[in-house]
């Protein structure tokens, strides 16, 4: 059994739980209906179409325990920023110089990371770097371009 932790907002909770819902109520259902409709059609060994709901259906049940583990597996970050601003965690906002840009990012567990809504994970580059370092910390990050160094300059 897999014992790692999955770090996740209310929110992100909210959308588990929801993704959780329509993968059992709506999807597999109509997997199912699918695939008995396919059934009536006759020789199965040669039916592609009960093939693939089939192959689909596995699909889902796969997903569907992957995620109810995952669920299993979920801690809840309440109170983002529970260190009073003073130091990253899970849930900070943090805001960086990077030279003369200021850049805002929010940490938070690898299911809710989305690079395009600047949402990161406490386990990239970047927010492996940032997890415990206060307003006025530089950090150095190795990128593909080689190393960016960025100083913290907000926590909330």
């Amino acid at each position: 059994m897999n014992d790692k932790k999955n770090y996740l907002t209310p929110k992100g909770l909210e959308n588990l739980k929801s993704e959780i819902e329509k993968v059992q109520k709506v999807k597999r259902p109509e997997v199912v209906a699918r695939l008995a409709q396919a059934r009536e059609m006759g020789d199965l060994s040669e039916n592609a179409e009960y093939q693939a709901a089939k192959e689909e259906l596995a699909f889902i049940d796969g997903r569907i325990e992957e995620l109810e583990g995952m669920l299993k597996q979920v801690i809840v970050i309440e109170n983002a920023g529970h260190h009073g601003g003073k130091i990253v965690d899970i849930g900070s906002r943090v805001a960086v110089k990077i030279k003369d840009r200021k850049e805002v990012f929010t940490v938070v567990g690898e299911w809710e990371a989305d690079p395009t809504e600047k949402r990161i994970s406490h386990e990239s580059p970047l927010g492996k770097a940032l997890m415990g370092k206060a307003v006025g910390d530089d950090i150095e990050v190795e990128a593909p371009s080689g190393k960016i160094i960025y100083t913290v300059v907000q926590i909330s």
